[in-house]
C-alpha cells in the first residue's frame, strides 16, 4: 500500500481538511459543533495531542488525546481520554486504524497517563490494543412532577439531630450564573464533589474545555455558594430539559441546585439528566416514576500498571496480598510477574522475581483494566478474562477493587 505518514497535527496544519474528514467519518456538523470541534481540535495540536495519518500529503486519518483526571475511589487519576479516531472512508480496510491507536498508546505512555478511556464505536479493535468494557454513561427520565418539592430530609445536616418527617428543607444556598472565569472554581468543585462520594470512573477535565463548556450559549450553568455546580439545556426542538451534570460537595447545594432544574417544572414535561446509578437524586423525589432509560458503555486501559494501582484509592478497611502475572503485547513494560499489595487505603505493584506460587492470578490487559474498574473476579474467569489464583485471592480482591464506575462526560 501507499505510504502512511502517522504524525502530530499542528496549529499549521489545514484544520478545515481535519474538519472535513471528521465529517465524512461520522456525519456533517451543525454550525455550533463545527465551531466547538475547531476549538478543541486547535487546543489538542497546540499540545501535541492530536494526531493525524497522511497518504501523499492528505489527511486519511485522525485521533485525538484529552487530558483528563479519572477518579478512582477518591484519588484523581490522570487518564488520556482517546476520541475522534476516524479513517477516511477510501482508505479503510488498510490497517491505518491500528496504526493510529498504536501511535495513540504511545503518545499516551509517553506523557505519563497511567490510564485511557474512550467510548467506542466498534469494540474489536479497541480490545485489541487491551482496552476493556468499564462503566457506563447513563441518562434517567424524569417526569417534571418528581421534582414538584424535594423530600424533607430526616436528620438535620448541622449538630442539632433528628428534624421531624416532613419537616422544612435546609436554606437555601444562593445561585448565580457561571461564566468562563468560573472555569477553576468549577474544575475545584467537581473534583471536590467526587473526591467527597469516593466515585469511580467520573473525570475532571482540563482548564480550556472547561471553559469553552460555560462559554456555550445553549448551556445554562450555575455554581451554588462555592461548593456545587450545575449545566443544563434545553433539548433540541422538544420541552424537555436535558440536565448534563449536578455536582455537590453538601446536602443543601444539591437540593439548591435540583431546586433551580425543578422551577421548570411548568414548562418542561420531561427533564433528561446524565446521573450515577447511586446519585443522591434518586432520594430526593418524592415520586418513584424516575427511570434510566439510556446506558453508553465506556472502555478503559490499564496503561502503566504500577502507576495506575499506585494512584487509585482503595477501600481503607481491605487489604490484599497476591501474586500476579499479566501478559500484555501491547505494553510490555506490564508484562510479567508482579506482588500486588493494598493496605489502609493504598495500592502497590511491586516487580517479583519467578513467581513462587504454584497458583498465580494471570491476567491480560483487558482484565486487568477490567479489574481496575472493579469487575468481580468471578465475571472475569468465565469471560477468559483471569485464570490461576485461589477463591481466597479472588474475594480479596474483588473487595479491594469494588466498585461502580459512571462518567457523565462526552468527549
Amino acid at each position: 500500500m501507499t505510504d502512511v505518514l502517522i504524525r502530530p497535527i499542528t496549529p499549521d496544519d489545514d484544520m478545515d481538511a481535519q474538519l472535513d474528514l471528521g465529517q465524512r467519518a461520522f456525519g456533517i456538523y451543525s454550525a455550533a459543533q463545527r465551531a466547538s470541534w475547531l476549538t478543541v481540535a486547535s487546543l489538542r495540536a497546540g499540545q501535541g495531542m492530536f494526531l493525524g495519518a497522511f497518504v501523499d500529503g492528505l489527511p486519511a486519518g485522525a485521533a485525538m488525546l484529552h487530558d483528563m483526571r479519572q477518579w478512582w475511589l477518591g484519588q484523581a487519576v490522570p487518564c488520556a481520554g482517546i476520541a475522534s479516531v476516524k479513517v477516511a472512508p477510501e482508505h479503510r480496510g488498510r490497517g491505518i486504524g491500528r496504526r493510529l491507536m498504536s501511535a495513540v498508546l504511545d503518545t499516551a505512555a509517553e506523557r505519563g497517563y497511567p490510564l485511557s478511556a474512550l467510548y467506542p464505536a466498534t469494540t474489536p479493535i479497541y480490545r485489541s490494543f487491551g482496552y476493556e468494557l468499564a462503566g457506563g454513561k447513563h441518562e434517567a427520565a424524569i417526569p417534571s412532577r418528581s421534582l414538584r418539592g424535594l423530600i424533607a430530609p430526616d436528620v438535620a445536616p448541622g449538630p442539632d439531630g433528628p428534624v421531624p418527617s416532613g419537616g422544612g428543607a435546609a436554606d437555601a444556598v444562593p445561585i448565580r450564573r457561571a461564566s468562563q472565569e468560573d472555569a477553576a472554581a468549577v474544575i475545584a468543585i467537581t473534583g471536590r464533589a467526587h473526591e467527597l462520594a469516593r466515585d469511580a470512573g467520573p473525570i475532571t477535565w482540563d482548564e480550556g474545555p472547561t471553559r469553552q463548556r460555560l462559554a456555550r450559549q445553549d448551556t445554562y450553568s450555575y455554581l451554588a455558594g462555592d461548593d456545587g455546580f450545575a449545566a443544563y439545556r434545553w433539548a433540541d426542538g422538544s420541552k424537555e430539559l436535558f440536565v448534563e451534570r449536578v455536582h455537590a460537595c453538601t446536602a443543601e447545594s444539591l437540593r439548591s441546585l435540583w431546586s433551580v432544574i425543578a422551577s421548570h417544572g411548568s414548562v418542561a414535561g420531561t427533564v433528561r439528566a446524565r446521573i450515577a446509578p447511586s446519585d443522591p437524586f434518586w432520594w430526593l423525589t418524592r415520586e418513584r416514576d424516575a427511570t434510566l432509560t439510556k446506558r453508553s458503555m465506556w472502555m478503559l486501559r490499564v496503561v502503566d500498571a504500577p502507576a495506575a494501582i499506585a494512584a487509585r484509592g482503595f477501600p481503607p478497611a481491605v487489604s490484599a496480598d497476591l501474586a500476579l502475572e499479566i501478559k500484555d503485547q501491547s505494553r510490555p513494560a506490564n508484562s510479567g510477574s508482579w506482588q500486588l499489595t493494598v493496605a489502609e487505603g493504598k495500592g502497590i505493584l511491586t516487580p517479583n522475581g519467578p513467581v513462587s506460587s504454584s497458583l498465580p492470578l494471570t491476567l491480560g490487559a483487558r482484565g486487568l483494566g477490567a479489574l481496575y474498574a472493579g469487575t468481580p473476579l468471578a465475571t472475569l474467569r468465565l469471560a477468559g478474562l483471569a485464570a490461576g489464583g485461589t477463591p481466597h485471592a479472588d474475594a480479596a480482591l474483588d473487595a479491594a477493587f469494588a466498585a461502580t464506575p459512571y462518567m457523565v462526560d462526552d468527549y
